[in-house]
């Protein structure tokens, strides 16, 4: 940059709402101006499907290469593919969007993006998993940018206690693509003058982050052990556990065990892994039926009830991504409104199992629980609506007496015994099975859905004979996933002509 230059630096910001776009933009034309640079910028509103992705576009031209300071250069309004220095990404699939636009290429470009998944409405629709793959997008981005620079921004963010824009901010400086001193950047923070402690902290984060990405990362061992930090011999017990697992299936089962933690009690995932310990004790490599099922009984264990339903939205942490969502400042007051539709199901499925009988046998009963049911609106902002959902919460403690419980762990048992049957015969057949449980997930009719798909694959298998195949399985589960009305399933379990 000692030379004059012909052309402005150009950056492409990509933000989610709520992730501060426009005060790291805010930033960077500060930052510029203070550095004796011309600044621009603008942003393209957009109705992402999430909570809205806009395209902040900024240009920095040095004003020691105008001649006349009293005529500044004519900026662009938006980027033009092809002709970006900098992109910034605050989650992975706008990283994605960028390289779709061209904005990223090869000879020229800077990609700094975040590494984590907000995901779309039509990724969390999708009746099995409909998430888009972060590998391909990931590999992409490497090899569409000049330099590649990617990290967990919102975690770090968490970790550190700051905002995102911080972090993002930090990358920038840390990429070294500015011609700007690092002293400059803490200044640009410092004298906006809102949140500079917490601010300079992520800045400094996302900067050293930034600097580490460039290090070449260490392989990992073959026999790696799955790092942890528990802090009771109880949880030292069971990281243990995990580690003598194959190594194939360690990853999965400490998600699944932290997950059946914070779903119920330390003895729930005990028990998931005295599952798992029994079928890794029979698994043969490369330990698949170990890893799957790691995976799916620990999504099956956590299953959605209404007491689940309850402490997710009682939950501060919730409360807090909420209120930054929408961008509440300290003392607003923000209503939070629940849209909820409670079926007399799931309101007899918290009863232990011989009342929710009696309850089913009475008519009086069934209309006085009736009364509770259907499509409401509930603002949990209200102490009644607060109070009611805490209650729910709080039955978390009795969970293992519901009706609803000894439903879903009779089903996970008959699951099991299918899986358990075929892994010497068919060790293929064994693992499609397992990766059935992708038809059981969500809450009411969805639940029900998934269920009733579900016990018709199993029956099929019960008596299907000699078409019980892999190949036959996977096909239809993808028939289950292909629509919600049951008739692509239907369909593919009639007997073949």
């Amino acid at each position: 940059m000692s030379k004059p230059i012909k052309r402005p630096v150009t950056i492409v910001i990509s933000a989610l709402g709520g992730q501060g776009g426009g005060v790291l933009t805010n930033w960077l034309i500060a930052l510029a101006e203070r550095c004796d640079y011309f600044a621009q910028s603008t942003s393209i509103p957009g109705v992402a499907q999430r909570t809205g992705a806009t395209i902040y576009y900024l240009e920095m031209f040095p004003k020691a290469s105008v001649e006349n300071q009293d005529n500044p250069p004519v900026m662009a309004l938006m980027p033009l593919p092809g002709d970006v220095d900098l992109v910034v990404a605050a989650e992975l699939m706008e990283a994605g969007r960028a390289v779709q636009k061209h904005y990223v290429t090869p000879d020229k470009t800077t990609l700094i993006a975040s590494t984590h998944r907000v995901f779309s409405i039509a990724e969390k629709m999708a009746l099995g998993d409909g998430t888009g793959d972060s590998d391909v997008v990931t590999e992409a981005a490497r090899d569409a940018a000049k330099e590649f620079i990617a990290f967990d921004m919102e975690h770090l963010a968490a970790e550190l206690g700051c905002v995102i824009s911080s972090i993002m901010f930090g990358a920038i400086a840390g990429a070294g693509i500015l011609p700007f001193p690092r002293e400059a950047f803490r200044a640009a923070i410092e004298a906006e003058g809102k949140m500079v402690e917490a601010n300079l902290t992520g800045f400094d984060g996302g900067y050293q982050a930034a600097i580490n990405s460039h290090k070449p990362q260490k392989q990992k061992p073959a026999e790696a052990i799955i790092p942890a930090r528990p802090n009771t011999p109880e949880g030292e017990a069971l990281v243990r556990r995990i580690n003598a697992l194959p190594e194939a299936a360690r990853e999965y089962a400490l998600a699944g065990a932290r997950k059946l933690l914070d779903y119920q009690d330390m003895a729930y995932a005990s028990d998931y892994l005295t599952m798992l310990e029994g079928f890794a004790a029979r698994d043969r490599a490369p330990y698949g039926i170990s890893r799957e099922l790691a995976r799916y009984l620990a999504l099956w264990m956590a299953f959605d009830d209404v007491i689940r339903v309850a402490d997710i939205k009682t939950r501060s942490d919730r409360v807090a991504k909420y209120r930054a969502e929408v961008g509440a400042k300290d003392g607003q007051i923000v209503h939070m409104v629940e849209f909820m539709h409670p079926r007399l199901e799931e309101i007899i499925g918290t009863l232990p199992p011989g009342l929710a009988n009696l309850v089913e046998k009475s008519s009086f009963l069934t209309w006085f629980f009736g009364k509770f049911t259907g499509p409401r609106l509930s603002d949990s902002t209200k102490i009644s609506s607060f109070l009611m959902l805490y209650f729910l919460a709080g039955l978390r403690r009795f969970r293992r007496r519901s009706l609803r419980y000894v439903q879903e762990h009779r089903q996970i048992g008959l699951w099991l015994d299918h899986i358990r049957s075929m892994m010497a015969e068919n060790y293929d057949l064994a693992v499609e099975i397992i990766r059935c449980q992708r038809l059981i997930k969500g809450y009411g009719e969805t639940h029900a859905r998934g269920m009733a798909s579900f016990r018709s694959i199993m029956a099929f298998i019960d008596t299907g004979e000699g078409n019980v195949t892999a190949d036959k399985i996977i096909r239809l589960r993808t028939a289950a996933l292909a629509d919600d009305t049951g008739k692509a399933l239907e369909k593919e379990l009639l007997p073949d002509q």
